[in-house]
C-alpha cells in the first residue's frame, strides 16, 4: 500500500460568488473567526500526516503562499512590542513543505489536480478543497487515512445530501456497506434528482491513486463543459478498490455565502474566548 504523504489543494478559483470581497484577495484567504479557510485545510492535512502540500494556484494568489511564509517585519514589530508570536506558529511550515504550480486556465477540478502530476509522481495522494470546511476530532482527512489503511485504493468523503440537491454533487452508486465504508460501484457527476443513483454525495476530500493522472492525461469534458475529477475517478472503478467513507465531522460549505456566515457563527459560538460575547450580540440583534 502506498502511504499518503502528499496533498493537493486546488486554489486557483476566482471566487466570483464572493465578489467584491474576492476582487483583490483569494477566496481561500477569507477568514472564519480568525483563521483563513486555507489554514484550516492545511492544519487538517498536517494532522493526517501529510508532509508535502501542493497548491494549484492562479494569477493573483500569492497571498496564499505568503500566509505560510516568515513575515519578518510583522514578527520584528511584535517582538519589539513584547507580544507573543505563538499565534503565528501554525502559519510557519518547514522549508520545502509547501510547493505550488499554476493552473493557467480554469478548466475544472480534474484539470487542477492534473496540474500537480509531476509533483505527485507514482504516489497515492490526498485532495482537499478549502471551500469545504470540515470540523471534527480527529480531522476529516485523518479519519479517511485510517479508512485507507484498512482497504487501500481510492477513498472519497461521502455525505448524505437532500435529493433535490443532487445536481450540486458527484453522487455515488453504492454497493456493499461496512460500518462507515460504502463500496463505490459508480459515480455520476451532478445528476438530476430523478437520475441520481443515491443521495450519497461526494464532498471536498479525496484519497486517490496516481493512476488517476494517466486518465486525466486524455481528458473528456464533462458536466458544465469542464474536466471533471469525478469522471476520471469513475474510470478507476473495477480496476482498484474504491470506497466512500462517512466521517464524524461537520461540513460547512464556505463556497456559499450562507454557509460561510454559518461557519463563522458556529465556530465562534464554540470557542471560550468568543462564544459568550457572540451569544450576547445575537440576543441583542
Amino acid at each position: 500500500m502506498k502511504r499518503v504523504r502528499k496533498a493537493v489543494f486546488p486554489v486557483a478559483g476566482l471566487g466570483t460568488r464572493f465578489l467584491p470581497a474576492t476582487k483583490a484577495i483569494p477566496k481561500e484567504m477569507l477568514t472564519v473567526v480568525d483563521r483563513p479557510l486555507i489554514q484550516y485545510a492545511v492544519e487538517e492535512a498536517i494532522e493526517a500526516g501529510i508532509e508535502q502540500l501542493i497548491f494549484v494556484t492562479g494569477r493573483g494568489k500569492g497571498a496564499l503562499e505568503d500566509h505560510f511564509d516568515i513575515a519578518y517585519e510583522l514578527e520584528a514589530t511584535m517582538r519589539a512590542r513584547g507580544k507573543s508570536l505563538a499565534v503565528l506558529d501554525d502559519t510557519r511550515l518547514p522549508a520545502g513543505a509547501l510547493v505550488s504550480v499554476r493552473q493557467q486556465e480554469p478548466l475544472g477540478l480534474g484539470h487542477a489536480v492534473w496540474c500537480a502530476r509531476e509533483m505527485i509522481g507514482d504516489e497515492a495522494f490526498a485532495v482537499l478543497l478549502p471551500d469545504d470546511l470540515m470540523v471534527g476530532r480527529p480531522g476529516c482527512l485523518a479519519q479517511m487515512v485510517a479508512a485507507y489503511e484498512k482497504v487501500g485504493g481510492n477513498i472519497v468523503c461521502a455525505e448524505r445530501v437532500a435529493r433535490e440537491r443532487t445536481a450540486s454533487y458527484g453522487i455515488i452508486a453504492p454497493g456493499g456497506q461496512d460500518g462507515n465504508l460504502t463500496e463505490v460501484k459508480g459515480l455520476v457527476e451532478k445528476p438530476t434528482p430523478d437520475e441520481a443513483p443515491s443521495t450519497l454525495g461526494i464532498v471536498g476530500r479525496y484519497i486517490l491513486q496516481p493512476e488517476v493522472m494517466k486518465i486525466l492525461d486524455n481528458p473528456v469534458k464533462g458536466a458544465g463543459g469542464e474536466i471533471q475529477l469525478t469522471d476520471a475517478m469513475a474510470a478507476l472503478i473495477g480496476t482498484q478498490p474504491f470506497h466512500g467513507v462517512t466521517v464524524d465531522a461537520k461540513r460547512y460549505d464556505c463556497g456559499d455565502k450562507i454557509g460561510f456566515v454559518t461557519a463563522n457563527l458556529a465556530l465562534a459560538l464554540g470557542r471560550d474566548d468568543t462564544g459568550p460575547a457572540i451569544r450576547a450580540v445575537i440576543a441583542d440583534l
